[in-house]
This record gives C-alpha cells, structure tokens and sequence, in this order.
C-alpha cells in the first residue's frame, strides 16, 4: 500500500491478514483497486464494487456488503474542516455548563442547602452529553429569526432529557434563567416569585421554554422525524418554505432500544429526509447498567441505520488518539477494538490510566508500543470522539451538509463524563445525585473552573462578569444563529371558520334521514376542505383506513401527499374514487401505524408554535387503537399543547359487532378523560357532532386556545334529528334533554293497575346506545311509566364542571354554582339510569354531582368484547333497550 492509503483502511486490512489464506494474492487485489481509486476516482470505484456485488449475486456466493465498518471515526483527520471557533472558550464555558448542572441537582438533593433528596435529578446524563449540546449551541442550531418572509424560522431540536439540567444551566448564563430560578429546580409548587424548573422538557408547565415533549423515551425520536417530514408537507404543498431549516435531535442509545425509536426509520430514509441529524450519544449505559454489555451497541445501530437507509457517521474517538493510530501500522489498534465488547469499555472509562495501561494496551506488545511515552495522566485524559469539540464538530458538518438522506451521529461518549470516583462509568451513575467534598473538589479540578475550595464546597453556581470574554463569546455565537434556543412561541394567525350551515346544513336538518356519525362527518370535511381560508390548512391523517371510513371521495378532491407524486398508474384509475398520490397532495395516509399517525398529527397540530402557522389536523381511526395503543403519544402531545381533533371512528364496544375482542373499544373516554387539555365527546347525531366540530375550531383556529377535542364516531346507520332549537350551550358543556316521553294516554287498564304507572324515570345515554336509550322510554311509556331523555355528549366534561363546583366549595368562594348536570335535571323526575357503550366507569365520574335524593344506576360494557350482531352484543352487556327499560322499572320497585 502507498502512504496515501486511508488510515483505518491500513488497519482493516492488517486486522484481515491475520486470517487470510493467501496474504499476497488479497495484497494484489487490494493494490489493484486502490490503484483505480487513484487512476479513476470514487465514483469508478463505486461502480466496479457494485458490479462485483452483483457477479457474486449471481454466482451464489452468500456473499453480500457488511453493515459494520472498523471501529474508528467515519470522518478521517485529513477529512476534518478548520474547527470555526475559540476552542478554548468553547472548552471553558462548556465547563461552566457542567458545574451548574451539577450543582444544581446536588444542591436540590442536600438538605444543607434546602433541598430534599426525594426530589432526584440526573448528572451523569449531561456529563457525558455536553460537548454534543455545546457545539450545537455554538455553531448549528439554528433559533426562529421572526415570521417575515426570508427570515430563518428556526430548527427544530430534541433534547435529551436527562439533559435537561444541562439546558437550564446554559439558559442560565445567557440571561434567561436566574440563579433564583435554578435554585428550584424540580420545585414547581414552592418556587414562590422564581420559575420552578420542571425534571424534563415539559412545554405545557414551561410554555415559553420548552419546544418538544422528550421525557417519555422513544416518543421524542419518532416525533422528531415526522416533524421533519411535515416541513416537507408544508414546503411541497406551498404552505411554508421550509428548506434549509433542520430537524436535531440528540437521544441516549439506551432509549433506541424503544420500539417507537425505531419504527418510523425506514419512512426517515424512504422519504430522503437529509433535513433531519440524530445525535445518538452512546455512553453504553441503561438506566441500571450496560446497553450491550456482550456486545457492541455502536456497531448494532450503524447497522440498524445503514440497513434501514440513513447516512452513518461513527464519531468514536477524540483528536487525543489520531496519534496513536498514525503510529499503529499493524491494525492492533482496531484490533483490539473490534474484540472488545460495551461492558469492557465501560469498565475502561470507569478505571484510572494504570489501569487502562494495563488492561487495554497491555493486552499485546503492538499495543504496549503505542502507549509507551504516554503517563498514567495522559492515557486517562484520552478522549472519546463525544467529548471533542473538534471532532464533534466535523461530524455536524457532515451531517449538516449531506444530501438525500437523513443522517445519524453515533456518538461514543462516556457515562458521568468527569465524574472521577463519584460515578463515571459506574453502573450506579444514572442515579448520582451527591458529592462529597472530595468529590466536588475533583470535578472542580478536572475542568479548570474558577471557582475557590470554598465555593465548590458551598456548590456555588457561577456566572462570568457580562463584559467577559466567555459571555461575549456565549452572546456572540448564538446571536449569528438567531438568538437562544430552547424557545418556544405562539404567534400564529388566527383561521377565520366557515359558517356552521355551509358545511354541516344537512346535519342541522337532517329530518329523519339514515346516515351513521361517520359518513356525516366525512361529509363534513369534505366541505370544510372547500373553504378558501380554512381548507388549505386542514390536515385530514388516516393509518390505512380511509376506504373504511368512507374517505374515499376526498382521494380525488385533495389527493394524498407524495414526495414523490404518483409514479404508477393505480389499479382503479378508472374509478370515481380512484387511489391519487400527489406532491401537492393534503391527506396523510400513514399506513397501518398507529404511532406513526398520532406523530403525523402532532406534528401538524402544533405547527401553530413550532413554524408559526396554524394547521387543523383530523385524525380518524378505529377508537380502540387511540388511546390504548398510542396512549402515552398522545399524553406528550397534550404536553406540547397540541391543538386539533383526533376522531375515534367504530367506537364503543357494540357497534363494531363482528370484529371481536381486539377491536371493540370500551375504554376511550375513560382515558381521555385524565388528560386535562382533552375535550372528550362521545356524540350520538350529526346535528351534536356538527356543534361540537363547529366549537372545537373556534376554540383552536380563533380563540387560539390550547386544547384539543376527542370525538367519537360510529359506523352505524340510524335516523338523524334535527338540531333540537337551544340545544347547542348544553351539547358542548355536556348535557341537554333530548325529549320527554309520557305515558301513552291510551294505555289499557292493565299497564294503569301497574305498581309503576304514572311514575317517572330519568333515563342518560351517549354515543351508540342513546338510541337504545330512545328505546328503552318509548318501552316505558307504553308501560304507563313517564320517561325525560338526556342525551350526554360528554361524560368528562360534566364531570369536570361537577370538579370545579366542588374545588369553589372546598376553597369558601361566595358564589359556589351548582354542577351543570344538576341543573340540567331539576326539571326531571324519579330514579336516573345511565347506559352508554363504554365501562361504568365512565358514567360513574358524574354520580357525585348530581341532584340530591336521586338514586343513580349504571349500565355499561365492562369485561371483553365478542364477535356477534350488535343486537346481541347489546343484550349481552345489558345496554339495549330491553335491559335498559328493566333496570329503570327495578329502580322505581326500590324507591
């Protein structure tokens, strides 16, 4: 080989030779193709490659490409750029950063400085991921500059959120957080005039701080790239330019091992997503020890993500070891490497330089070589690539400037980075959360800061002077990139909303016509989608289940977004409701994922915050993939202030008869109803739907209000009423009677010698099985019993006006009001039965706030779903209008 043969190209090839068969004839073609390399270039030697690839195809060889390359950076020394900063200011303030994380989470937990050690925290996290938050900070992540036209809107970043202290102590330095502030950390209730910081990236409890939700692990991941792909969305539909704005995101390798991680990666690089960079920050360590203790962690995800189609850049070691291997002409280095597994490493990184000296490069005389000349100090201070400002910053630049794919940074750092003795590399170090005096002192010394034995003792958070080099240097670099990040902000303009009748007319008035919830609502969006200033914006996302929905007409009005448009002409191109794909396309069909969808959505339904345009996403699926499968993304979209409406199609645990356990949903509301940002309706008509759709946009695209509405949908056809006149105040607080069903006034003389005739019952019911309920008091009145319907729009509402009449009486207001359900039944009468398509628990969350000295009974779909007709799953959960008439009968016997 000449001298110009790559470096880690040397030690492949020495590491390879000592299995080789035939050293010299593998020498031969080796020289061979480095000499074309030379003579032709990469992009012949891409082509040679790829022709042999296919000749061995064809011979049968079982050969193919190895995902895994040697253990060493991606980009070589003579790669790197010129590193564009102060490299010592930059060391010297991500240092200051450290210490007042630190100090933050220990003062949190000592209880000299007022803190509690309940309170928790994390170190370590941070320790080993500053340098990659650094020099994001100083040279790519880029803030939003304003909502001109031209102006840069802003990228997009993920933090780590064990990081978050991180982040708050460089908040603290620019000016945006006060020491004050960092003195109440993870104390929100008590913080008094400071700003309690909240564990991790909350957006809903610091709404001018935080951008994304990322504390529940895998959530943050795939939200980052269908963010990145709803940019495309809104650049290819001529909504928003979003070129030349990235989407970052730095995640722990731990939390790859999180299904929602890795599922949407091949929809990342399937879609060319080059304007999105993950920064894996590979410490090898879990929560409670070693990611891959047997194996390599690194090379498992350089695999995963070359496979799945991204970019790979491995920054695995620091500047400090270039020389080590320019000397290493055996390959002993990568070697070695290559046989050393994550749980080694760890211990390595946990030990002292004699240690490594002895137990690392003593393993062979190649190796005792390269070490000899080096101190115990020196081999100890050799860096991992994370943790080299230069290196990390080639390895931005890279991903910054690649094409055509999206690109992930795998990134080798050490767990508590600094941490000495106290809990670096230490399988206990997730978890530190105190120093001792030693141990603070160490830390101080490590990283040079200025602080005396006293201050460190005291755990002093420290601050240069605003005039000094740092915090000019600090100001400066985040200035040129917009200004500060994390933050968050609101301004967007408000959607004017089409008037209710121009899209909903014939659900107003529906006159008795059959038609189910979901057909009137997929008639509903196609009008909205009509609307010259609201359609545009609307975002309608389905996971494989728009012909199932009756969505198939809006193929042809709005198309289906396509990064690519349509290449193909579909099997039914014939058809009225042919299958379109276009560039411009406005539906979001995600597949069958769930996860993917709800992440789609979130990304749209808060654009309004993250480009500062207001998008109106619907989501329609089956109801019981919602909440159940995908329950925790839709708490982090609460957090991040989502606004939009999420339908629950087939919903309750009736009317979707034959499909079964699996599908039948019984348990939606009952966890919509513990999001607090979360309007739960479960309506039973068209005209309820229509109000409730109707107030949910003026809510979201007028009033600009953080909330989002849950909306179930049935896929069973019925008579349709008209818009009870002054209904639409109770539809949308919860409640309103429906009718009044009085004894039949020819009742024959039997019914009237009944125990019961002439009494009066008070019957409630939602969704699905208000027509049951219907029923069930046309059943009574023609037993001589008087029977008042409510129709319950929503069981959590009512529940959370009885909640809040109920916090005015505990808190002594003057004017405590009643609970609006206990309002709406004054003018009723008798025992109250309540039947909807969902558990007890659902109509049981108002039984505390209805009228007095009314006796409450309850009916629902407790226990597993079962494939059947819907008359007889009714009958079998005791909520059709049989059983419901005997349970109203039976509570008249007993009052």
């Amino acid at each position: 080989m000449n001298d110009t043969t790559p470096l880690h190209l040397l030690q492949a090839a020495a590491a390879m030779n000592q299995h080789d068969p035939d050293p010299q004839e593998t020498a031969e073609w080796r020289e061979a193709f480095l000499a074309l390399v030379a003579t032709q270039g990469p992009a012949r030697a891409r082509q040679m490659l790829d022709e042999l690839s296919r000749v061995a195809r064809t011979q049968r060889t079982g050969w193919q490409p190895d995902l895994s390359t040697p253990y060493v950076n991606t980009i070589h020394v003579n790669e790197q750029p010129v590193f564009p900063g102060d490299l010592a200011m930059e060391e010297r303030l991500a240092s200051l950063m450290r210490w007042n994380a630190l100090a933050m989470v220990v003062r949190a937990n000592q209880a000299e400085t007022g803190g509690s050690a309940e309170l928790g925290g994390h170190i370590a996290s941070y320790a080993s991921a500053a340098d990659l938050f650094e020099t994001g900070f100083n040279h790519f992540f880029h803030a939003r500059e304003g909502l001109a036209e031209g102006q840069h809107r802003g990228d997009l970043v993920f933090f780590q959120p064990h990081s978050a202290p991180g982040v708050y102590a460089r908040a603290y330095l620019e000016g945006r957080l006060s020491e004050k502030d960092l003195g109440f950390y993870r104390q929100e209730l008590t913080a008094g005039d400071a700003q309690g910081l909240c564990s991790y990236p909350h957006p809903y409890l610091m709404p001018d701080f935080w951008q994304f939700p990322t504390g529940s692990m895998g959530i943050g991941p795939i939200s980052s790239i269908y963010h990145a792909r709803f940019m495309r969305y809104l650049t290819h539909r001529r909504l928003l330019d979003c070129s030349g704005r990235k989407v970052w995101g730095v995640f722990g390798d731990g939390e790859m091992d999180e299904p929602e991680s890795m599922s949407a990666l091949t929809l990342a690089a399937r879609e060319g997503l080059d304007n999105m960079v993950w920064v894996v920050n590979c410490n090898l360590q879990r929560l409670d020890g070693p990611v891959r203790g047997n194996g390599r962690i690194i090379d498992e995800l350089e695999k995963l993500f070359a496979g799945a189609g991204w970019n790979v850049i491995k920054l695995v070691w620091g500047s400090d070891w270039d020389g080590l291997f320019a000397r290493d002409l055996t390959g002993a280095l990568a070697s070695a490497f290559a046989h050393t597994v994550d749980g080694q490493m760890q211990t390595f990184a946990a030990k002292d330089g004699r240690f490594n000296r002895d137990n690392f490069f003593g393993q062979n005389e190649e190796l005792a070589r390269l070490a000899q000349g080096m101190t115990d100090e020196q081999i100890d201070r050799l860096k991992r690539g994370g943790h080299d400002l230069v290196k990390i910053h080639a390895a931005y630049a890279a991903a910054a400037n690649h094409k055509g794919q999206p690109t992930v940074i795998l990134a080798h750092t050490k767990k508590g980075y600094g941490m000495g003795q106290a809990g670096q590399g230490k399988m206990t170090t997730h978890s530190q959360k105190k120093f001792d005096e030693s141990d603070l002192l160490e830390f101080r010394n490590r990283f040079n800061l200025p602080l005396s034995d006293e201050q460190a003792r005291r755990i002093d958070f420290y601050k240069p002077a605003p005039d000094s080099a740092e915090m000019q240097y600090m100001h400066a670099k985040r200035q040129a990139l917009g200004g500060y990040l994390p933050k968050r902000e609101t301004t967007a303009e408000k959607i004017a909303i089409p008037a209710l009748p121009s899209y909903a007319g014939f659900a107003l008035a529906a006159d008795g016509k059959e038609m189910s919830t979901t057909m009137a609502f997929v008639r509903m969006l196609g009008g909205l989608l009509k609307d010259a200033a609201l359609g545009p914006k609307i975002v309608p996302i389905v996971a494989d289940e728009a012909r199932t929905f009756g969505m198939a007409n809006l193929f042809k009005q709005v198309g289906i977004y396509s990064s690519v448009g349509q290449r193909y002409a579909p099997e039914d191109i014939g058809s009225v409701l042919s299958y379109r794909e276009a560039l411009d396309g406005q539906i979001l069909e995600e597949g069958i994922s769930e996860a993917g969808a709800l992440a789609s959505w979130t990304a749209a339904a808060t654009s309004y915050s993250v480009h500062g345009l207001a998008m109106l996403p619907f989501y329609i699926y089956y109801s019981m993939f919602g909440f159940q499968r995908v329950g925790d993304q839709i708490w982090a979209a609460a957090d991040q202030r989502a606004r939009g409406f999420l339908l629950g199609a087939t919903s309750g645990r009736t009317t979707l008869g034959g499909e079964g356990l699996q599908h039948q949903d019984g348990t939606s509301h009952l966890i919509a109803a513990t999001i607090p940002n979360c309007k739960a309706y479960d309506p039973a008509f068209a005209c309820e739907l229509s109000v409730i759709l109707d107030k949910g946009m003026q809510d979201m695209m007028v009033e600009q209000k953080d909330v989002f509405y849950y909306v179930t949908l049935m896929n069973e056809n019925y008579a349709q009423p008209d818009l009870r006149a002054g209904s639409e105040a109770g539809i949308i607080r919860g409640c309103y009677k429906f009718n009044s069903y009085p004894r039949a006034p020819d009742a024959d003389q039997g019914h009237k010698t009944l125990e019961n005739a002439g009494r009066s019952v008070t019957l409630l019911g939602s969704g699905a099985i208000l027509t049951e309920v219907i029923k069930a008091a046309e059943l009574l009145a023609g037993q001589g019993v008087n029977a008042t319907v409510f129709s319950v729009t929503s069981w959590s509402e009512l529940a959370r006006d009885g909640m809040a009449c109920q916090q005015q009486m505990l808190d002594a207001e003057a004017d405590v009001a009643r609970p609006f359900i206990a309002q709406q039944l004054d003018d009723s009468h008798g025992p109250i039965i309540a039947a909807t398509d969902y558990v007890r628990a659902v109509p049981e969350s108002i039984r505390a706030f209805l009228p007095k000295g009314r006796s409450y009974m309850t009916l629902g779909t407790d226990g597993f779903g079962r494939s059947d007709t819907r008359a007889a799953l009714r009958a079998f959960f005791g909520v059709n209008a049989q059983s419901i008439a005997r349970a109203a009968l039976q509570q008249l016997k007993t009052n």
